[in-house]
């Protein structure tokens, strides 16, 4: 994909590099979030229900398929260059909107039928990618191929290459869709710079964004997508305006790109600060989990000290902090020496955690 085929191409270690951790890693680290989850809950991908697709879901879907149209055309006019730069892009928003906006699906204890249709959504993207690449990196296609489909279709063919080429399903693109979902990656990146620009961290909730846009039907259309930017952009509520605002407006910091900006509220409550305070302690139990070798689905007590501040959001949010860390209980004693312990500062204020795998 760095240039159009039959140009003179000079090796480089370090382009290589870049696309190893910029293409094929995001690849293989999508993949292997769908293996690791699957295997989990035993997601069978031969159910011959049809699940009720969200959002997120047909977007994806319309997505995939506008890129096996542009692939083909892309392909029969033997530019591979421009196919190749089509599928890098679609991976990167597989990953970086599709799965990270639904984690939570996945995550989700119950095998309801959200959770199945994410599961059928990711596979049927995986499988299909792995059959557009199968020019492009045959043997990292072959692998996906093989565990994916092989495993589970025994009749299928044996490997990729001889499979037939994608072909588009027109009915299932909604461009209206794609254009208001990369709408509203637009302003979930404008909103996280604003909050750069205040020095505000993501997992510190803020009361209200304000977003400016170009017409009546692009508000619409992020109206619908709206639960999305509230949880990217960590706000408890979106309002739209077709007024200016001063760069320099006391209580909000504002980024612009054309005739679109975003600003969000800087000012901090007191209910927000503890539950800034309640997701940092979250952000901190997870990352110990993972220190502490446990298994995703494995279950921990925990354990912590500290001052009022701390005893109150932790009873305050204990359902979250449960939920978030598959914490069985949250005990206000002092670690023990059978615990994995550490000892942060969160908002001026210590505190130390513990954890442990609960006994079955």
């Amino acid at each position: 994909t760095s240039s159009p085929a039959g140009n003179v191409r000079r090796f480089s270690g370090d382009i290589v590099a870049d696309v190893l951790r910029n293409f094929l890693l995001t690849l293989w680290n999508t993949y292997s979030f769908f293996v690791i989850y699957a295997n989990i809950d035993q997601f069978d991908p031969k159910s011959t229900a049809k699940p009720l697709l969200s959002d997120l879901d047909k977007w994806i879907l319309s997505e995939l398929n506008q890129l096996i149209d542009d692939v083909n055309k892309d392909l029969d006019d033997y530019d591979p260059t421009t196919a190749g730069r089509r599928i890098e892009t679609f991976v990167s928003n597989l990953s970086n909107w599709y799965v990270r906006r639904s984690r939570r699906r996945f995550w989700k204890s119950q095998n309801d039928d959200d959770k199945v249709a994410a599961y059928s959504t990711l596979y049927h993207c995986l499988i299909t990618l792995s059959k557009l690449l199968a020019p492009f990196i045959p043997f990292v296609s072959e692998e996906i191929y093989r565990n994916l489909v092989c495993s589970a279709y025994p009749e299928a063919a044996e490997s990729v290459h001889l499979t037939d080429f994608p072909v588009v399903d027109s009915t299932e693109i909604d461009k209206q869709l794609i254009e208001d979902t990369h709408l509203s990656m637009t302003v979930c990146s404008l909103g996280r710079a604003a909050r750069s620009k205040a020095g505000i961290k993501v997992r510190q909730p803020l009361g209200k964004a304000l977003v400016k846009v170009k017409s009546s039907r692009e508000k619409e259309g992020l109206q619908k997508l709206s639960h999305h930017i509230l949880d990217e952009l960590n706000v408890k509520k979106i309002e739209f305006t077709e007024g200016a605002i001063a760069d320099d407006e006391p209580g909000y910091a504002i980024v612009t790109e054309g005739d679109y900006w975003v600003a969000v509220n800087t000012e901090l409550s007191h209910e927000l600060v503890s539950e800034g305070i309640a997701r940092e302690i979250v952000r901190r139990l997870q990352n110990m989990r993972r220190s502490a070798g446990l298994d995703i689905t494995d279950h921990i007590l925990t354990y912590y000290q500290g001052g009022d501040s701390i005893r109150q959001v932790m009873e305050e949010f204990s359902d979250y902090i449960k939920q978030e860390t598959l914490s069985r209980q949250l005990i206000s004693e002092p670690p023990s020496d059978k615990t994995f312990t550490e000892t942060y500062r969160i908002s001026g204020c210590e505190v130390s955690l513990g954890i442990k795998k609960e006994s079955v």
